[in-house]
């Protein structure tokens, strides 16, 4: 007799068809199917999970069409090249092989900028992001391109000088606002600067407040009068003008307000809303090389970011992605406390990304942010692609952008544990277009130390002979002898002959 069917078994295949149908549906409709919730450029679009009364999950109806969730090219066209990656982002021309950036091993070419992020972080301090500060270089086609510093927080000078940046040349300081996160360094740089040959005033930049006291002429004022022993203990070596600082504050309402304008290269600022008057944003303009650079400083998205910064090269703006839930399980602390803090403050990353889509530049980037492990880094880049799809990256420590008319390359830089600074160049103490001198003085020290040192302390000093080796002693050298460099020779036991 032929098998009959089983009506029970007849069910659970019915049943299981139609699970195979429904995820089939499901798949079709959502963007699960896709693969783009990461990188196209539409807003991911996720077809919600709701629970029923009766506590059993259920797949809201997808209402997307799936035209609408095909992956796109923002830059159209090139196969093989990446949906998000624009023709002009390439290896840099002059070093197609050099995938990491070697510091002192590169000249900058004219009209070639490099920016590198010294900084990156509002707080906690870590080993992986230090205080927020982003170097500008223009280049000029010799060892050292002009400089401009914007912020410089605390830890970002290590990076300068592990970056062999000659302590001299650490000048024309731009400083967003007076959080300690972006200048910290400052107290801590300008006297061992001038120790170590920055002869020369400290050029300083930055907005008043609404009252004179909290403007940066102020904070300046102040963090001289901090440091007084300091300096005058330093006062015992040659300092030259070194300790001077010139503080170009500007007022902090003025929109588009030039502070900077020499040599090809402007600077403008305007106002950002940051909790309390007296922050601001900056973009340079390189006019020779026909390039710009954006950095907002820290602050709520805002529509003068978006005007002034429109068409920039780079521009970077500072982030915060938007998890309080998640931050407030990772440090046990409420949630509304990060959701205030960053509404009242920060930029979260969906509005960044809407910033760069209103602005256009080349390239947008993230400075000044917490970054939240391998774990959120899909969920942060997810949350700036829900409004950008340009190139964009975030400006990690020692993140280096070299920038041409033709092209972008981003890539990172290496540095020593221990790195020295810049061996010292006689070519640093000549003004630009100078001549070189046949010798070099080194300023005379305007303290001595007997001048600010009571004798019985130095009476209590051990005798050198005491622990030095016989065969090794050497007489102290405790009165200034006068330090005077021979250029020329200096340079040749570098091996550079100098063009007479």
């Amino acid at each position: 007799m032929p098998e009959q069917d089983n009506p029970q078994d007849k069910k659970l295949t019915e049943n299981k068809k139609n699970k195979k149908k429904s995820r089939r549906d499901f798949l079709k409709g959502s963007a699960i199917a896709t693969g783009t919730s990461l990188a196209a450029a539409n807003v991911p679009r996720v077809s919600a999970v709701l629970a029923s009364e009766s506590g059993d999950s259920q797949i809201a109806a997808s209402t997307t069409d799936e035209s609408d969730c095909q992956p796109t090219n923002p830059y159209g066209a090139r196969p093989g090249g990446g949906i998000s990656l624009p023709d002009y982002y390439k290896p840099w021309p002059a070093i197609k092989n050099r995938n990491m950036y070697l510091p002192g091993t590169e000249i900058l070419p004219q009209n070639e900028m490099r920016i590198t992020f010294l900084g990156s972080s509002p707080w906690p301090p870590n080993r992986l992001q230090k205080g927020t500060s982003i170097l500008v270089e223009l280049g000029n086609g010799t060892s050292q391109p002009r400089r401009f510093f914007f912020d410089l927080g605390n830890g970002s000078v290590g990076h300068a000088i592990a970056l062999q940046v000659p302590a001299p040349f650490i000048n024309d300081i731009f400083i967003s606002h007076l959080h300690a996160d972006h200048y910290a360094d400052l107290p801590y740089m300008y006297p061992f600067r001038a120790f170590s040959g920055g002869f020369t005033p400290l050029r300083v930049y930055g907005p008043s407040g609404r009252t004179p006291e909290l403007g940066i002429k102020s904070m300046v004022e102040h963090m001289r009068a901090m440091n007084r022993w300091h300096e005058e203990n330093f006062n015992s070596c040659p300092i030259g003008d070194g300790f001077e600082i010139q503080v170009t504050e500007f007022d902090w309402k003025e929109r588009n307000g030039l502070c900077y304008d020499q040599d090809g290269v402007k600077v403008r600022h305007w106002p950002r809303s940051h909790v309390k008057d007296g922050a601001s944003a900056y973009r340079l303009d390189w006019e020779d090389a026909g390039l710009s650079f954006v950095w907002t400083g820290d602050g709520r998205p805002d529509e003068l970011s978006a005007e002034y910064g429109k068409g920039a090269d780079v521009f970077v703006t500072e982030g915060t992605i938007d998890t309080p839930t998640l931050s407030a399980l990772k440090v046990g602390s409420p949630s509304e406390l990060w959701e205030y803090t960053i509404d009242i403050y920060h930029t979260m990353y969906y509005a960044a990304g809407y910033l760069f889509k209103q602005a256009q530049p080349r390239m947008g980037a993230i400075c000044h942010f917490e970054w939240s492990g391998d774990q959120l880094a899909a969920e942060s880049i997810a949350q700036v692609r829900s409004n950008w799809d340009g190139l964009f990256m975030f400006g990690l420590d020692l993140k280096v952008i070299n920038v041409t008319k033709d092209a972008i390359w981003a890539r990172e830089a290496v540095i020593a544990d221990e790195a020295a600074p810049a061996s010292m160049d006689p070519r640093w103490f000549v003004p630009p277009g100078g001549k070189l001198p046949e010798k070099i003085e080194f300023p005379t020290p305007t303290m001595p130390r007997e001048v600010q040192q009571e004798q019985f302390l130095r009476d209590l000093e051990i005798d050198p002979k005491l622990y030095y080796p016989p065969t090794m002693y050497r007489e102290p050298v405790q009165k200034w002898p006068g330090v005077t460099l021979n250029p020329r020779e200096m340079l040749k036991q570098r091996g550079i002959d100098y063009p007479e």
